[in-house]
């Protein structure tokens, strides 16, 4: 190699090179060179009506990120799917997950047929192309970690768990379970966590997703908590009178301050930011649910999820 391709080879090498004092790149969302995941809210306008179609909740934008994308590692997305019509959809993600709103019909998965109803949970691990069908009218919450992997500059080329569905029978019959357990206990938080075998150490629905149904009775107040995991939250159902509080900090009697307020709407989403406390309030006549969708199997498994909770005296845990 002559000298002249040495010195192009070696600025190639280097041209990319950055060095910052400390101060200056230790806190990149401060500093403001990378965004705050923002607040948003998606109401059900977006899947009430209209053709068959994936629909995206994106605030890639606001991320400064490539889209679609509702927080930097998941992309949650309304798919709604006119009876007799296919949905084919084909993501670049290690895991994904869907929420039957309403209707029914079957997903075909690399050769496996799958039922689904009013209420089910199906969950998938990586694939190719995936078909849904829809024997009614049928609404899905559906959430993929794609973002993730494009961030990584990753393929996702092996499935890390089998294709897995919690019915809408099973889902409810153990969260009237918890519910009876907890009006025993005098529980604040009334839900049950979906889990896979698979993932053994962070009991979780897959190794990136974390899946709850939960229930707030009348006049239940569940206290606040923060978690560094990003929520995206689906109200199911809910009368006016049920909302959440978040800001990012408490007192010291464990109330947020200076909290923003974000109604619940039937069959709407919202972003909970990672790091905020939140609370969640039913001041109406009838009990609500929600099924709250994060990246916390990611989170716990890098140990950083770190999830605290305010107890009735004011005080933190991680309990």
């Amino acid at each position: 190699m002559t000298a002249p391709d040495k010195e192009i080879k070696l600025k190639s090498l280097i041209e990319n090179c950055l060095f910052y004092e400390y101060t200056k790149a230790a806190d990149p969302i401060g500093s403001g060179s990378i965004s705050n995941v923002p607040f948003a809210d998606f109401g059900s306008e977006l899947h009430e009506s209209g053709n068959t179609r994936l629909i995206p909740l994106d605030v890639s934008a606001e991320l400064g990120c490539v889209g679609p994308a509702t927080s930097p590692a998941l992309c949650a997305n309304f798919a709604r799917i006119l009876a007799g019509d296919v949905l084919t959809t084909n993501f670049n993600a290690t895991s994904q997950l869907f929420y039957v709103i309403y209707g029914s019909g079957l997903t075909d998965f690399d050769g496996i047929n799958i039922p689904w109803k009013t209420g089910d949970f199906v969950v998938l691990p990586m694939g190719k192309e995936t078909r849904h069908f829809a024997d009614t009218d049928s609404v899905f919450y559906l959430v993929h970690d794609e973002p993730l992997l494009r961030y990584l500059g990753a393929i996702a080329n092996s499935q890390r768990f089998k294709p897995t569905l919690y019915t809408s029978e099973d889902c409810l019959r153990e969260l009237n379970k918890v519910k009876k357990d907890a009006e025993a206990l005098n529980r604040s938080r009334i839900s049950v966590l979906l889990a896979n075998k698979a993932m053994d150490q962070t009991l979780t629905v897959t190794h990136t997703l974390w899946a709850m149904l939960g229930v707030l009775p009348i006049n239940a107040v569940q206290l606040p908590h923060r978690h560094q995991s990003v929520a995206l939250d689906l109200i199911l159902d809910c009368a006016p009178g049920c909302y959440t509080l978040v800001g990012t900090k408490i007192s010291a009697k464990g109330e947020i301050i200076n909290a923003t307020r974000v109604d619940w709407k039937p069959y709407s989403a919202f972003i909970t930011p990672p790091g905020y406390w939140h609370a969640h309030y039913n001041e109406s006549v009838k009990e609500a649910h929600l099924i709250p969708l994060q990246d916390a199997g990611l989170q716990t498994y890098l140990r950083t999820l770190d999830i605290k909770f305010v107890l009735p005296n004011g005080e933190t845990s991680t309990q």
